[in-house]
């Protein structure tokens, strides 16, 4: 099975909406915290700074989520991310959502990002430094 970077996270009471369930909107919250903690577990992160880390340099393209059973209440949920494929310039992360006692998804989905020059915002390849980083993660590459 391919690595995986996992972080235990709150759903608060502000995380709701009326029907008491983690709002729809919340769950991309919860995935940005979570890949916000892979960077910061593999050092990187922090302010943005090209000389030391030319890759944190990207774009949102798209996310997809599928909500497959509600989060009911103030808990905490586990989200696990890893690395679906690494392209020449773009990256798709896979993610779930799950409780904290069970492999039962309350949702998962994909992010891709694409790596730009800081300048130009152009899109442009991940450095070879950064794709051997990833490498353990990569489900593409595990198949």
């Amino acid at each position: 099975m391919t690595r995986f970077h996992e972080t235990l996270m709150g759903v608060y009471f502000d995380d709701l909406d009326a029907f008491q369930i983690l709002h729809n909107a919340r769950y991309l919250l919860l995935f940005e915290r979570t890949i916000g903690s892979f960077w910061k577990h593999l050092g990187w992160g922090g302010v943005l700074d090209a000389q030391k880390n030319p890759d944190q340099f990207h774009f949102v393209r798209a996310n997809n989520i599928e909500y497959l059973r509600p989060v009911v209440g103030v808990r905490d949920v586990r989200v696990r991310v890893w690395i679906e494929k690494l392209g020449r310039s773009s990256l798709t992360f896979g993610f779930r959502v799950l409780p904290t006692d069970q492999d039962e998804d309350f949702a998962r989905g994909t992010r891709t990002v694409v790596r730009v020059d800081p300048t130009t915002h152009r899109p442009v390849p991940w450095t070879d430094a950064f794709r051997a980083t990833l490498e353990p993660y990569r489900a593409d590459l595990n198949a």
